[in-house]
């Protein structure tokens, strides 16, 4: 629906990410869901279109986008399938912050491999004692020479053990923020091995498994960044990735809205198409309303990003919350106008609600959201205009 103030180009990008997802990813979605089926496979198909390093630097051999372009991406791709698209997103962080804070000898390393999609990217910063609060952080990286040991385990890790290369936020120091360094590990590094594949509610087409690490060398030269930069560089992917997981929401509620659409101009209650009844119009319209608003909110947020605005943490932080709880009541109005056949796995209505579940979660939490937003309006007493 929306065309915001979007350049031609921009329609382009959109329209060739909606294309690849209805040809590729919406056909097989079920299937994958059904199965847990990882499709790298499709995801490397995505590469060829420039989607493996959407927002890395041209210098770098990226596509060099903007944060807008982005989220169209994601938002259409996500209407084929919200996990695939998902873990895309991911895997271009992990790309766009070699690209951002690597050397040149760590870049002509890591990044042509990944910019193919011969190798997956994974980023690693949760682990079982600390998830929202990611500065109390445990995984230890000991300097021995040339090398730092690796020691602890990462929780909840997306595309662990099927990924190459694992960003990871380790301590190499004090307690507290100050004390975090990021490493790159390759997947064959001795020391470090994987979970099971966690039974979840849903973005069941993307593994999602513990990472551990024990006694792990990594070289030094693996470093991104000085010691102790790490969290910063952590806290610095994490606007763009909450836009990218917003985006994600927006586009599997336009799936779910207009499943929706189609059921109620077919079926039939009462001697009349659901469509043709008040009640539900209004309850279509009311969805079809707070998505667009939901979505401009987004871009804006995008767009304040790419301009670098003094204030895109914070709007991040308000378009996720709003983006990701507008996709899931939209989705969940979606099952409810489909009544029980919604329920079933058959319709797919089922599995957007429940792979738009978890994004009100990862990324920071909602909570997390309001007390980025509080703090700033606070110490600011309101926000710029």
């Amino acid at each position: 629906m929306s065309q915001y103030t979007l350049s031609d180009d921009q329609i382009t990008i959109r329209d060739m990410a909606r294309q690849f997802a209805a040809e590729k990813l919406a056909p097989h979605a079920l299937e994958w869901d059904e199965k847990r089926h990882f499709p790298v496979d499709v995801i490397r198909e995505t590469a060829a279109l420039g989607m493996a390093g959407i927002y890395v630097s041209e210098a770098s051999g990226g596509s060099g986008l903007s944060r807008l372009d982005a989220a169209l991406i994601f938002e259409a791709l996500a209407e084929g399938c919200p996990a695939v698209s998902a873990y895309i997103s991911i895997h271009n962080m992990v790309a766009w912050m070699i690209d951002r804070y690597g050397s040149e000898a760590q870049k002509q390393l890591f990044l042509p491999p990944l910019l193919t999609m011969e190798h997956l990217g994974a980023y690693c910063l949760t682990e079982p004692g600390s998830g929202s609060d990611a500065a109390a952080l445990k995984t230890r990286a000991a300097r021995d020479g040339d090398h730092y040991v690796l020691n602890g385990q990462k929780q909840f890790i997306s595309a662990a053990g099927a990924a190459d290369l694992y960003l990871v936020m380790v301590r190499t120091g004090e307690d507290g923020p100050k004390g975090v360094s990021t490493v790159l590990v390759p997947k064959d590094t001795p020391g470090l091995s994987f979970g099971a594949n966690e039974k979840k509610m849903g973005w069941n087409a993307q593994p999602t498994r513990a990472v551990i690490f024990d006694n792990a060398r990594v070289p030094v030269t693996n470093r991104l960044g000085e010691e102790g930069a790490g969290f910063r560089i952590a806290m610095s992917g994490l606007d763009g990735g909450r836009l990218n997981i917003g985006a994600c929401s927006l586009g599997g509620a336009q799936s779910a809205l207009m499943k929706a659409l189609s059921y109620a101009g077919e079926r039939k209650a009462f001697g009349k198409r659901l469509n043709e009844m008040q009640a539900l119009q209004f309850k279509l319209a009311d969805m079809a309303t707070d998505l667009e608003a939901a979505r401009v909110f987004l871009y804006s947020a995008a767009s304040a990003y790419d301009r670098q605005d003094p204030e895109t943490t914070m709007r991040c932080a308000m378009a996720k919350r709003v983006a990701t709880e507008t996709g899931s009541a939209v989705a969940n109005q979606a099952l409810q106008i489909h009544g029980g056949y919604g329920y079933l796995q058959d319709y797919g209505i089922e599995k957007i609600v429940r792979d738009l579940r978890v994004h009100e979660i990862l990324e920071g939490t909602t909570e997390i959201m309001k007390m980025i937003v509080s703090r700033q309006i606070i110490a600011s007493n309101g926000m710029g205009r």
